[in-house]
């Protein structure tokens, strides 16, 4: 049986509420002989359940140290889902262990430190990947890679709610994995309560993303030839990116190029600058 280790800022939190018991479904699923077996939380979420009462609920042992779970497990999964600026001190130990580490959305604050870690899991030839997600929205897989890819696309317009800080990197990671890495400049066209951000690439394509607290996530694709893809759902989207980091944790093999995470902080990191300056463009 292969361990699963969860380290986290605090553990009573969507993501490890959820995680234990999909990653439970995906093993019956696919046959695979793994489980969430340990977990650290460095305090206790206030107002919510301790870390000794979380391990109890879910039944998974509780580990003194970031370095006792890094020992004793096969994979590491670096949670703090909200919290992403503690995601460099928490993962530092996991990206020096050459065990595979994924690492939960949002990545990083900003691309630099994004950037450090990166070089920390390359120094020590630990595999890590992050991603939202959205990415692996069965919609996305609908459609033939020789029909919409980064040659193909004109624009690619995306919706979704929640606060920008947290759930910006959901569409910025539908339109990076549409459109590439690359993206030159941004800017915002937001109001109080629609954040709207514009993305251009050099060769002239552009995304828009768009935020608002109650709006499904969307997405429209425009191609180059004058036809069009509007994805109205997307579904399915934990199984599969639970699946994908099964795989991952199997092979070693990250399911996000690592050149496309990073564009993702940085586009984060000249949205939250660009939200400062109306109609201003702001490189990335």
């Amino acid at each position: 049986m292969k361990k699963i280790g969860f380290i986290d800022y605090f553990l009573d939190e969507w993501h490890a509420n959820n995680y234990p018991e999909w990653i439970r479904q995906n093993a019956e699923q696919t046959g695979r002989d793994i489980e969430v077996a340990y977990a650290w939380g460095e305090i206790d979420k206030p107002d919510g359940l301790s870390t000794d009462a979380w391990c109890e609920h879910y039944n998974v042992k509780k580990l003194s140290s970031i370095e006792e779970i890094v020992e004793k497990s096969d994979y590491i999964i670096v949670l703090s889902p909200d919290n992403p600026e503690h995601h460099e001190r928490l993962s530092r130990i996991p990206l020096m262990s050459g065990k595979p580490v994924y690492i939960d959305k949002t990545f990083s604050p900003d691309y630099a430190s994004g950037a450090r870690m990166f070089e920390l899991a390359e120094r020590y030839n630990t595999p890590m990947f992050s991603s939202s997600a959205l990415r692996f929205a069965k919609e996305f897989s609908d459609y033939p890679n020789n029909e919409v890819n980064r040659d193909t696309i004109e624009f690619v317009a995306t919706t979704g709610g929640g606060n920008f800080k947290n759930y910006i990197v959901h569409q910025l990671e539908m339109v990076v994995s549409l459109m590439g890495p690359g993206a030159s400049r941004v800017k915002s066209l937001s109001t109080n309560n629609g954040k709207m951000l514009v993305i251009e690439y050099p060769d002239g394509r552009r995304a828009s993303t768009f935020l608002t607290p109650a709006t499904p996530f969307q997405a429209a694709i425009q191609l180059k030839d004058g036809t069009a893809k509007f994805i109205g759902q997307c579904s399915d989207i934990f199984p599969r990116l639970t699946d994908a980091m099964m795989n991952f944790f199997a092979t070693g093999k990250p399911a996000v190029p690592k050149e496309e995470t990073l564009e993702i902080m940085a586009l984060i990191e000249a949205g939250h600058k660009a939200l400062a300056i109306y109609d201003t463009w702001i490189k990335v």
